[in-house]
């Protein structure tokens, strides 16, 4: 089911963000590593974003990449996570985006595991989480 756009002023951003998940999700900062909740999280579910709600990775296909940030190898569904070229920091990435917020999520790079040898490495703190069997959270 396709989903409208969100937009928001940064000042409405900032209201619904707290400051780290602003920092990142609106300005493409990054979280230390190994500091955020849902890199230890284990549980069954759909990981989504953290500023709109939108379901981006599923559980299945997370993997302990030994990097610090959660790591998926693929998206729960290819029109949830846009991917843009990066060419800050005198580096050329992928940027991962939620298609519905334009929020920054990570990067994905080519050294992941099979099926698709895609590694989604991911802020902790761009992500909220819905247990399985939860009521959906698409509704920011």
């Amino acid at each position: 089911m396709a989903q409208d756009n969100i937009e928001k002023s940064e000042k409405e951003w900032k209201k619904v963000l707290t400051p780290e998940q602003y920092q990142v999700l609106r300005q493409k900062g990054t979280e230390r590593p190994f500091s955020g909740d849902m890199y230890y999280n284990k549980e069954k579910g759909v990981y989504t974003c953290a500023a709109c709600g939108q379901e981006l990775f599923s559980s299945d296909t997370k993997f302990e990449s030994g990097t610090g940030w959660p790591s998926f190898y693929d998206v729960i569904s290819s029109d949830k996570v846009r991917l843009q070229e990066d060419n800050s920091l005198f580096m050329n990435r992928i940027e991962a985006v939620c298609s519905r917020c334009g929020g920054h999520l990570g990067h994905v790079f080519d050294d992941g595991p099979k099926p698709t040898g895609k590694r989604f490495c991911i802020n902790a703190v761009s992500l909220d989480f819905k247990k399985e069997g939860e009521a959906g959270t698409e509704d920011r």
